[in-house]
């Protein structure tokens, strides 16, 4: 069993940064795919970015060259900074963790899931 917590969301102006953080416990977690989902409200989970245990990465269209996907496995923590950070960006975000997943930017392919984290940004 794998527990993922995640930190870091707030509430930042249009055009600022956030980092979110996810911390996770149990498995090896250099072997994890880590992935950062985000759900608006009234709209679905979407794909934001993964780092893979390999270290490729993957990002959305709608963040690319804003936002970047890092970790640390020493620290057995995962990283989202978000830079220029635009009101549409504003949702929960989750980060989520699996082994050798196949469609990364597909959340039901992920087994391991935190509890989210608030990113709301003004305009």
């Amino acid at each position: 069993q794998v527990l993922l917590v995640e930190s870091g969301g707030g509430l930042v102006q249009a055009g600022g940064s956030l980092r979110l953080s996810c911390t996770a416990s149990g498995g090896t977690f250099s072997s994890y795919d880590m992935g950062w989902f985000r759900q608006a409200p009234g709209k679905e989970r979407e794909f934001v970015a993964t780092r893979r245990g390999g270290d490729t990465t993957y990002y959305a269209d709608s963040v690319k060259g804003r936002f970047t996907v890092s970790r640390d496995n020493a620290k057995n923590t995962a990283y989202l900074q978000m830079n220029s950070l635009k009101h549409e960006d504003t949702a929960v975000y989750y980060c989520a963790a699996g082994v050798g997943i196949w469609a990364i930017r597909r959340f039901s392919d992920y087994a391991y899931w935190g509890q989210g984290t608030q990113v709301t940004v003004s305009s």
